[in-house]
């Protein structure tokens, strides 16, 4: 749906990067995390800047890029991302009939915003269908070409003075 609407493959991944999750990143970075030229990376960031869906900052000599949130679209983009993702679709099936899902957290590269092709999920709940969980796993392949990791707790480490780590 989205690489129907916006041809640049590199202007694809930033939208991903910026709008998957609250990120910012730099061009080099950026350029060497999407492994493209910095030249190519740069000409989008300005073209996405110039339209007001990022903002750029300065942070010493580098510009620190991300999205602008007041941009009247911001709502409707992050939107289609996630659709494009199929992180709304998956999450909403996995809280409505895997059981008693109290919490889904998105954590691990998805939760920084890089489309690593693995999608980490952590579920606070008791007693949840894990023959429908495989399923579903099983189908998010097949659709998105995707892999689904997935850690179940009972309680939620936020609940009990633990601490989530993302992206590790």
């Amino acid at each position: 749906m989205l690489d129907s609407l916006v041809t640049s493959k590199t202007r694809i991944k930033l939208l991903l990067k910026f709008f998957s999750h609250s990120n910012s990143g730099y061009l080099r970075s950026l350029a060497k995390e999407f492994d493209e030229s910095t030249n190519s990376v740069r000409v989008e960031l300005n073209r996405l800047t110039e339209a007001g869906l990022l903002k750029a900052g300065e942070n010493g000599k580098t510009k620190l890029y991300r999205a602008n949130e007041s941009h009247p679209f911001f709502q409707e983009i992050k939107n289609m991302v996630s659709k494009f993702l199929g992180l709304d679709e998956l999450m909403e099936k996995i809280v409505l009939r895997m059981g008693n899902v109290e919490k889904a957290y998105i954590v691990g590269d998805y939760a920084q915003g890089i489309d690593s092709g693995t999608i980490e999920m952590l579920l606070i709940g008791k007693e949840l269908d894990l023959e429908y969980l495989d399923f579903l796993i099983d189908k998010t392949y097949e659709k998105l070409n995707r892999k689904v990791v997935v850690s179940i707790q009972e309680e939620d480490p936020e609940e009990v003075g633990g601490f989530l780590v993302y992206g590790s």
